[in-house]
């Protein structure tokens, strides 16, 4: 790899692997409306947010950190307007109070909080609108969570980001298979351990609490239950578990990959446990964990932040294949496990941010793990089948054109059927 791929991939790193608190579109939501509050400089006195379809769907199921059980846009719009720190982006609830959130309640229940369907060609698109009297502030953000494109204050803009159909600053399409296993094996550790360390303390504290908590359904212990003790079932509670706590308004932060704490969950979780039952080394995980984060952001980037296909599939897929570095499997059994992953499972729909989204995650490391043991045992399924290629680049990019495109009316049947 030449010295400007290596600063590339671990800026890639940088730039995704990031703390948040709670399901991310809320979030991100929340972050608007108390960057807009800073620019109108007052409480606002009416609040109007547009969101797109993916964007509601995302927000209409979660329980929002730091709320006191609150759900919905009206929720995070009015406690980011009212509680919220924009220094603090993806943490931006962090600091609310008991009062903070008896005056979102208020406000809401009196009627000045108003959602509206914005129609929109972009999955990730919304704008968040605070008034005080006369005066109006308008915060767009579209493509990333919090990529805000715009702001205008009565009319006037006082921010322009430009169209931002990236939402990052690195380029993502230098990504390949090859070059991430170089990258994970060679980079300096000084250059990515940080990075993994927080990344192992907040996941794992996340997975630890939704295994002791009582959040959803509690599938994390049930996995352990109703599975024989094992490795594999340690892998799935617990990243399930971590998905529970999370989607249920957990205030613990996560480590976030692609823009999604359920990715961050899943293409980390399992590859920390399978180390750590197996007492390897923590440099081999770091390195496994760099594999598997950049994995994922190379799949998402073919489908977008946000589509009808679940990210717990990309993640898991992921993470599968890291197992694969892990245990010693050279290139073709990694691009092995991504082919046996993506022959089985390239269709799991994303029906929006909930609880479930954990049970999805454990099916999704089932086949991940399939696809791990059939490839390790030399065993894969072999171009042409179905949407496979010759090349497990060429395969992912087939999926990712299924996710963005071809889901497309698919993604508009579950908004409708939802929004029902």
């Amino acid at each position: 790899m030449t010295e400007e791929l290596y600063e590339m991939y671990t800026a890639i790193l940088t730039e995704e692997l990031i703390p948040a608190m709670g399901c991310t579109e809320p979030i991100a939501l929340a972050y608007a409306a108390a960057r807009a509050r800073e620019v109108l400089g007052a409480e606002p006195d009416r609040i109007l947010a547009r969101c797109s379809g993916n964007m509601i769907k995302n927000v209409r199921c979660v329980q929002i950190p730091n709320s006191g059980g609150m759900t919905g846009i009206e929720a995070a719009v009015c406690l980011g307007a009212f509680g919220g720190d924009a220094a603090r982006r993806m943490e931006v609830l962090e600091s609310v109070t008991g009062p903070v959130r008896q005056q979102a309640a208020d406000f809401i229940a009196a009627g000045h909080c108003t959602v509206e369907f914005l129609d929109s060609e972009i999955p990730l698109h919304f704008i968040v609108e605070l008034s005080r009297g006369a005066d109006t502030v308008a915060v767009e953000v579209r493509y990333a969570h919090t990529n805000i494109v715009s702001i205008l204050k009565n009319g006037q803009s006082v921010f322009s980001g430009g169209d931002g159909q990236q939402g990052v600053q690195t380029d993502r399409s230098k990504l390949t298979i090859d070059a991430i296993k170089e990258y994970a094996d060679t980079v300096p550790l000084e250059k990515i351990q940080r990075i993994f360390e927080r990344q192992i303390r907040c996941n794992m504290d996340i997975a630890y609490e939704g295994m002791s908590g009582n959040y959803g359904v509690g599938i994390g212990r049930m996995l352990r239950t109703a599975y024989p003790d094992s490795t594999f079932t340690r892998m799935r509670a617990y990243a399930a578990a971590a998905s529970e706590a999370r989607m249920a308004g957990c205030d613990m932060p996560v480590i976030i990959n692609s823009g999604s704490g359920n990715q961050g969950i899943a293409s980390s979780v399992p590859v920390i446990v399978y180390a750590r039952e197996n007492f390897l080394p923590t440099e081999q995980l770091y390195r496994a964990l760099a594999f598997s984060g950049l994995l994922t952001v190379h799949q998402k980037e073919y489908i977008g932040k946000l589509s009808a296909f679940c990210g717990a599939v990309s993640a898991s897929c992921a993470a599968g294949a890291a197992i694969t570095y892990l245990a010693g499997g050279d290139l073709e059994q990694i691009k092995a496990t991504i082919d046996n992953t993506l022959a089985n499972i390239p269709g799991i729909i994303c029906d929006g941010a909930k609880a479930s989204c954990a049970a999805k995650i454990a099916a999704s490391l089932d086949a991940a793990m399939l696809a791990h043991n059939l490839a390790m045992a030399g065993k894969s399924y072999g171009a042409h089948n179905g949407i496979l290629r010759e090349d497990a680049d060429e395969t992912i990019s087939c999926v990712g054109r299924i996710g963005k495109e071809g889901m497309r009316q698919t993604d508009r049947e579950i908004i409708q059927l939802m929004l029902q």
